[in-house]
């Protein structure tokens, strides 16, 4: 069964309802609960995808614990049975929740593109540049970089993130802060790359986000999931086209054959939808840990 909210399963505060996630507070920690809602478009849609909370919250759980070494994190556990009587449903919750520091986050997204797609493929095609970035004449589609690039988005809690350039990142941040942030994206992005290559994924793009505990930059919310990263089979890649990616895209190609107008509450997703997304979250999952 999905789980679209963990609000009657948790004694303690709601802080913050997000498209996925649920934030509660512990008084000192925060509780962090990945619901199966998913969303598109800035819509939440129905209904839920099952297992795809569990997904997200495992795999971000894996890759904090693979980079803790040498990135600091937010984690002070996943452990549903640590938290007592404050989770009235323990199974409902497993593998869902993590408790963490109180990071006060920088409102930047900071996104990290390793080949030129997406977002990042629209502006180049209008500009000839990325977030201020000039790239070299005649890139195709889906082309991989010569380096991977720095493209920050400034975060904005309701609508879209907005992209902005390296210079105003530090206007609204500090030089100092922005190159620390810059310089922890693009090594986060390239220990992940070369990880996901030896299992015969590409990891074209992805985005963090950082928090201040002590005065320390840490690394909070999730980290290279198929909701914060863009992976493609090393086998389906191609140029010129639009690659079948390792995530919702069931849902965004079922929406795109509709007649949705993006403007209201789209219908109910279809079963199938909702069955193949379930499996690929959990595709990926398994080819990233296993």
């Amino acid at each position: 069964m999905a789980l679209s909210t963990a609000a009657e399963l948790i004694n303690a505060p709601l802080l913050y309802k997000g498209k996925v996630r649920e934030l509660y507070d512990l008084g000192e920690h925060f509780l962090i609960v990945v619901t199966d809602r998913i969303s598109a478009f800035d819509y939440v849609l129905e209904p839920a995808v099952p297992e795809k909370g569990n997904v997200l919250n495992t795999v971000s759980a894996f890759w904090f614990d693979q980079t803790k070494g040498w990135m600091p994190n937010h984690v002070v556990h996943t452990n549903v049975d640590e938290l007592g009587d404050i989770v009235l449903d323990k199974e409902a919750l497993r593998n869902r929740i993590m408790v963490t520091k109180k990071a006060e986050r920088i409102d930047i997204e900071c996104v990290v593109r390793g080949y030129i797609t997406g977002g990042g493929w629209r502006q180049y095609q209008s500009s000839g540049t990325v977030n201020g970035i000039k790239l070299p004449e005649g890139l195709r589609k889906n082309a991989k970089l010569d380096k991977p690039i720095f493209t920050p988005a400034a975060k904005n809690d309701v609508g879209h993130d907005e992209d902005i350039s390296m210079e105003q990142m530090k206007a609204a941040v500090g030089e100092k802060l922005a190159l620390e942030l810059e310089a922890k994206s693009l090594q986060l992005y390239e220990f992940a790359r070369d990880y996901c290559e030896q299992r015969g994924i590409i990891l074209a793009d992805c985005k963090f986000e950082f928090g201040m505990v002590d005065g320390e930059v840490i690394l909070i919310d999730e980290i290279f999931t198929p909701d914060a990263s863009r992976f493609w089979a090393k086998e389906k890649y191609a140029l010129d086209i639009e690659i079948d990616s390792m995530d919702k895209e069931p849902v965004r190609a079922y929406l795109a054959s509709t007649d949705w107008d993006k403007n209201s509450q789209p219908e109910p997703l279809p079963g199938h939808v909702v069955e193949e997304t379930s499996r690929r979250y959990k595709e990926i999952k398994d080819r990233l840990t296993r």
